[in-house]
């Protein structure tokens, strides 16, 4: 009698094992198929920074104010010539860069600053005669510029530039007093004194829309005169004048870029 062996047992493991095979090169398989795949997250692109934009920010620092004083009558004064104060600012600015390619940047800056100081400017003593002399001051309260800047690139986030412009002084009092009297007299210019400026600058953006800086500017002013009247006792109609009026100053602040890309 012929003996026969079941194949049922035997071809079930034979299909188990073509499975697991099936499923260990499947995906290669779908790769060789073209199938979809998940695609490699993409490597962000380099962008460089630009100083161009708008900017608005804020500066602190000293100024040093001087000058001399001369009269219409030929007087001399004495103690004063040059005679200045260091006084404390403090204030904002707002400009446009424009960088023309890697290297050059052009632009605009208008500042305005508070001097936190009264009677900051130079005093003198006129001698005009042994028993009287005279003691002249001016008052300058706030300072604003306007002023063209060209800089220099030196890396894509260091710049040194040049400003030159325009700049003015308010509250411009001028007071002239008789020190053996004591009798005096004061006059407001509130327009100020105006005159040119020059100045140099470095900066620094440390983060793609803020950037910090060091100045230093030279503002040459024009002469104020005041007419002293008898009263306060001088000579009718001597006329005091301020000359070489000059600021110097020196501040740090920062700013921030609007749409820096």
């Amino acid at each position: 009698m012929a003996l026969k062996l079941g194949v049922g047992p035997v071809k079930k493991l034979l299909l188990s094992g073509a499975a697991l095979a099936a499923l260990a090169v499947g995906p290669a398989n779908a790769a060789d198929l073209g199938l979809p795949q998940a695609a490699p997250p993409p490597i962000p692109a380099y962008v460089p920074f630009s100083w161009t934009g708008f900017y608005a920010g804020g500066n602190i620092g000293a100024a040093w104010i001087q000058g001399d004083f001369t009269d219409n009558l030929g007087n001399t004064f004495t103690g004063g010539s040059n005679a200045g104060s260091v006084v404390f600012t403090g204030g904002g600015q707002i400009g446009a860069n424009y960088q023309v390619n890697y290297w050059l940047l052009v632009g605009i800056e208008a500042t305005f600053d508070a001097m936190m100081r009264n009677n900051n400017s130079s005093d003198a003593i006129s001698i005009h005669s042994s028993s009287t002399s005279v003691r002249a001051s001016v008052t300058d309260s706030w300072l604003t510029t306007v002023a063209a800047r060209v800089g220099l690139v030196a890396t894509e986030r260091a710049l040194f530039y040049a400003k030159g412009g325009g700049g003015w002084v308010g509250g411009n009092e001028f007071t002239v007093t008789n020190v053996n009297s004591g009798a005096s007299i004061s006059g407001s210019n509130n327009s100020g004194a105006g005159g040119w400026l020059a100045g140099v600058g470095f900066e620094y953006a440390f983060a793609n829309n803020w950037t910090a800086k060091v100045e230093y500017n030279f503002l040459a002013l024009s002469n104020t005169s005041i007419t002293v009247p008898a009263s306060v006792g001088f000579p009718t109609s001597d006329t005091i004048s301020t000359n070489n009026h000059d600021i110097q100053m020196v501040t740090v602040g920062f700013n921030y870029l609007f749409n820096w890309l």
